[in-house]
């Protein structure tokens, strides 16, 4: 099914690559993240170009949610326990920057953009929230905890975060990506000391960006193990009252609301590609509780890459890749993510990286609860017996009905019912494997 998103705007095309060429930069991926960092690094001067495997925005960029916001879930306790002031401030300021940077750029662009308050709600533990504006309050951010009356039923408050936004994000691409240096349609299938092939001309740099969701290499860095995917749902409703904010339930799995246009956004869902969790039917159920009244105009999936802290990995590949970034697990925030590390990632090739750059370092420590439970899932899914097993690292493919397609527990790849390749870290259909 198709996001609203999608069935809204007619996107650039770009040609596929015909020969051998070479750059300073090479960005692949044409999702947001990589558009932007394209943006940037064009502005400043930086020899580059970004390819992509199919269209532009033809992955999970086009079913976001799209809020720009720097309001991550109750992030900032979490951060100020495990990282400490200073690390979680970082995380503020970059999160703050990038969502400014949206303001700016957005200021004369017909892309549905708008102010709104951004809230974080509980239905019965106000602790919580208080907890989370302490943290936010340490750091130097005043937080207001408020009713959140607007929703369809009692909380126990939620804490806004006002001047922060939500758009159109093809929209905005759109307009960002024109004058772009863009190859669609060219798949990267290996790499060969600086040379990236692909299956009509090489493509030889000096310094390379990942922004493919999820890391195509398997052989630095153990994105393998210190990430998994989790996939989440939403329905466009119409009928159903007007929201003027941004929500979304601290809960894990909890509702998520925003308007746009005559349209409610109704999201709900939080679990790893081949294991239960709540589906469409489930959402349709509460969407029929909270607004009888409404009716269904779109229904989509998202797919969001998560790190063993919440903490998106922005920067160097790895410690012994020096010439290569990546920009990945964006743990469901990936608008304001994008722009957070285009900025990071265009300040580090120019020699002039944030200090903030620092608390989303992918070599930061993996010694995380986290990691033994991704372990487990590999190794179980590695022993179990299928038909299917995914090209990616072998693991045991699972059949979901609802969805008719192939789904990885282990890492997140998705394969249509005819093996064609859905949702990468699998960089192949299932028929090649």
């Amino acid at each position: 099914m198709n996001s609203v998103w999608s069935e809204s705007v007619h996107l650039p095309q770009f040609e596929a690559l015909q020969e051998n060429i070479q750059t300073d930069v090479l960005i692949i991926g044409g999702g947001m993240a990589g558009i932007l960092c394209s943006y940037f690094l064009k502005e400043k001067g930086v020899d580059h170009i970004l390819v992509e495997g199919r269209r532009i925005c033809s992955g999970v960029t086009r079913n976001t949610t799209a809020k720009i916001t720097a309001q991550h879930g109750l992030i900032y306790k979490t951060l100020l326990k495990k990282a400490g002031p200073e690390k979680a401030g970082m995380y503020l300021e970059a999160n703050r920057q990038a969502v400014e940077k949206y303001f700016q750029l957005c200021s004369d662009m017909d892309c549905d953009f708008e102010e709104k308050t951004s809230y974080i709600y509980s239905k019965d533990d106000l602790s919580k929230l208080e907890e989370e504006a302490a943290a936010l309050h340490r750091i130097g951010y005043e937080a207001e905890i408020t009713r959140a009356s607007e929703l369809p039923f009692p909380t126990a408050g939620a804490i806004a975060f006002p001047h922060q936004a939500q758009f159109h994000p093809l929209k905005f691409l759109a307009q960002i990506v024109k004058g772009l240096p863009v190859y669609e349609n060219t798949f990267v299938t290996e790499f060969k000391d600086h040379i990236a092939v692909t299956e009509r001309g090489n493509i030889a740099f000096q310094r390379v960006i990942f922004a493919t969701h999820f890391p195509i290499d398997n052989k630095h860095g153990m994105y393998f193990m210190k990430m998994y995917q989790e996939r989440s749902y939403v329905l466009a409703l119409a009928g159903a009252s007007k929201l003027q904010g941004m929500y979304l339930d601290e809960k894990k799995g909890g509702l998520s609301f925003r308007g746009h246009k005559n349209l409610l956004l109704l999201g709900d869902g939080s679990h790893r590609p081949g294991k239960n969790g709540c589906k469409w039917e489930d959402l349709r159920c509460l969407a029929a509780q909270y607004y009888p009244d409404a009716s269904e105009k779109y229904a989509w999936a998202a797919q969001d890459c998560m790190t063993l802290d919440h903490v998106p990995y922005i920067g160097t590949y790895s410690r012994g890749l020096p010439d290569c970034f990546v920009a990945t697990g964006f743990c469901k925030w990936g608008m304001t993510s994008s722009m957070a590390a285009a900025m990071i990632l265009s300040g580090m090739i120019t020699g002039k990286a944030p200090s903030y750059q620092e608390v989303f370092c992918p070599s930061r420590s993996m010694l995380k609860p986290q990691l033994a439970f991704n372990c487990w899932e590999s190794l179980t899914n590695l022993v179990t017996f299928s038909r299917k097993r995914c090209p990616h690292l072998g693991c045991a493919l699972k059949w979901n009905k609802e969805e008719h397609t192939w789904d990885c527990p282990c890492h997140g790849s998705r394969f249509s019912e005819d093996g064609t390749l859905l949702d990468n870290p699998a960089n192949g259909d299932l028929n090649s494997f």
